[in-house]
């Protein structure tokens, strides 16, 4: 396996054309091809599947081309520093479940760093697309929750993956809702109490499954339910309509404002925050220091 190898693999999956890919990298076809080929016979799979209208990525082809642009850019990186002689930025990539908490994490570590040598992306969303991002390298860490309810298949799911399961602290269940909830101004609530307010909960689109549910107590008959598919809509569905969303309580007011307020459920239930990561892989300083930045949490749970 080589670079050159890599780089082609990169190409082809952009143009989605072996004839685009060899004009975009100045080969032949027939050259760019030959290489395809020994590079999918080394590793024992195809990485595209060819068709009369071009070719696309296999699942093992998308995994591959994750690790594949992990690789050129890490070489890319030594050879402007030690060969070229320039400073090339390095990126660091996060994929989380719809936690404030986790997005001003990022906005500590963006603000330690800051952005002249650095790129950072940052991706709020479904919880499949978390551990695909991961799986695939589009994101070097992901955040997550798992609780005895969906542990032994969140597990089965991550070791398919080649991933795992770090956790960093436990928290109890609590009700996020607006500050003019009538609900809001009690210490504790039980599940009765919240019948006749709507449960607001993320959309999780084809992987609609109680195990990838961001909510804890997903298979509670709820008699009324909303579902929103970005935060900013759940804030806004709060104080439209009193909704509340099950959570782990961090209030983060600098992101969300002091229009809203956790409410502790009554219940002995907890959930466990932690983040993914792919197996056998040494994390860079900055994933090493955003999870440092998600660990301060803890103290806030036990306060």
């Amino acid at each position: 396996m080589t670079l050159n190898q890599l780089r082609y693999v990169v190409a082809l999956s952009e143009e989605n054309s072996i004839n685009d890919a060899a004009k975009k990298l100045f080969v032949s076809q027939p050259a760019l091809t030959a290489a395809l080929k020994t590079l999918e016979e080394e590793v024992g799979f195809d990485i595209f599947l060819r068709t009369k209208s071009g070719i696309s990525l296999t699942v093992k082809g998308i995994e591959f081309l994750g690790y594949a642009k992990s690789v050129l850019e890490q070489y890319n990186i030594l050879e402007s520093k030690f060969i070229d002689g320039k400073n090339t930025k390095r990126s660091f990539s996060v994929s989380m479940q719809h936690y404030t908490f986790a997005v001003q994490a990022f906005v500590a570590v963006i603000k330690q760093y800051g952005m002249d040598e650095y790129e950072f992306e940052i991706h709020e969303t479904k919880t499949h697309e978390v551990i695909d991002n991961v799986k695939n390298q589009r994101s070097e860490l992901g955040v997550i929750y798992e609780n005895e309810f969906n542990k032994s298949v969140l597990t089965r799911i991550l070791g398919e993956a080649n991933l795992q399961f770090t956790p960093l602290f436990d928290c109890g269940i609590y009700a996020y809702m607006s500050k003019s909830n009538p609900l809001s101004k009690k210490k504790k609530v039980t599940l009765k109490d919240l019948e006749k307010y709507p449960c607001l909960a993320f959309v999780q689109g084809d992987q609609n499954s109680f195990y990838f549910a961001e909510e804890v107590l997903s298979t509670h008959e709820y008699k009324r339910i909303v579902k929103a598919s970005d935060r900013a809509t759940l804030l806004n569905l709060m104080v439209g309509i009193n909704g509340y969303t099950l959570c782990s309580g961090i209030i983060c007011e600098e992101l969300n404002g002091l229009d809203y307020c956790a409410v502790k459920l009554d219940t002995d239930q907890t959930m466990t925050i932690g983040y993914i990561s792919r197996k056998n892989t040494v994390l860079s300083e900055l994933a090493e220091k955003y999870i440092s930045e998600l660990s301060k949490y803890k103290i806030q749970v036990m306060d």
